[in-house]
Parts: C-alpha cells; sequence; structure tokens
C-alpha cells in the first residue's frame, strides 16, 4: 500500500470499523488543478452533489496505472491533506471526450452543472494536461468517466 501520512490511514481505519466489509486497500487524494479546487470539489462531495469525475484516459496508459474499477475505494482530502470523505467508484465509461453528456456533467455537480459549464473548464484543464505531454487537446481524446458514492464522511 503506499505510504500515506496518519491522519489519512487513521480516517480510513475509522472507516473500516463502521464497514468491515470495506477492501482494506485503497488511494488517496484530491481533486484538481490549484488549492482552492481541491477544497472546492471535496466540500461539493461531502454535500452530496458532486458524484462524478472525469480524468484524461491518457494518463494512465503514460503513468502505466490503472483504469479506476467498479468497487475501488478512494480517501477525498483537501488542500491541505485533511481526508474529507471515502467514497467508492460505482461505475467507470471510458469514451471521447465529445461524447460526455448532460447526465454525467450533472453528476459532476461543479458550477450551474450543464454540459455547456463542464465544458467550459474541462477542456482547459484537460488542454493543459495534454500540453504538458506534448500533445495537442482533441474532442476524440479518451476521457475516463467515473462515478461514486459517499460511504463515509469526515465530521468537523
Amino acid at each position: 500500500m503506499t505510504n500515506y501520512n496518519e491522519q489519512i490511514k487513521a480516517f480510513y481505519r475509522a472507516y473500516l470499523e463502521q464497514n468491515p466489509q470495506a477492501p482494506q486497500t485503497y488511494t488517496a487524494w484530491s481533486f484538481g488543478g490549484d488549492d482552492a479546487l481541491a477544497d472546492e470539489l471535496a466540500e461539493l462531495v461531502v454535500q452530496g452533489i458532486k458524484t462524478a469525475t472525469s480524468s484524461n484516459h491518457l494518463l494512465y496508459e503514460l503513468e502505466n496505472e490503472p483504469v479506476p474499477e467498479p468497487g475501488l475505494h478512494s480517501i477525498v482530502f483537501d488542500r491541505a491533506g485533511n481526508p474529507r470523505a471515502v467514497i467508492e467508484i460505482i461505475q467507470v465509461e471510458v469514451k471521447p471526450y465529445k461524447e460526455v453528456d448532460e447526465t454525467f456533467a450533472f453528476k459532476e455537480g461543479e458550477g450551474d452543472r450543464t454540459l455547456t459549464y463542464w465544458r467550459s473548464v474541462h477542456e482547459p484543464f484537460f488542454t493543459k494536461e495534454m500540453v504538458e505531454i506534448g500533445r495537442d487537446f482533441s474532442p476524440d481524446m479518451l476521457v475516463v468517466c467515473e462515478e461514486f458514492a459517499v460511504r463515509f464522511i469526515a465530521h468537523k
């Protein structure tokens, strides 16, 4: 297992105490490309507004990482590394960027939850990622679309 800090480990142990059937392995990460966005999106998860996320499929290939699968548990943390929630992936679909639809955009929970808004923030985000690896953004690029359920929330 990855070497997570003690706060992350303790958070998952607390989750396991209430959910002993949950897997012993998990990932931990924050959303977004900057600190403020990490906090904002983690809060949307905690509030139950954000129930989906998307990522650049090519990065999984280049980093030789497996695409997330249903059943994967993850801790979402904020910019300070504080765990906010445990989520479980319930559905994963890899599709071209141009095929992401209104329903998925709504589940992402960001902005006004429309596909227009989703594209207005994700195209620049994916463009930046592609430029960093010497590629160009394309509406045909593959996107990993994950839907998740919140299983455990940190109490403030």
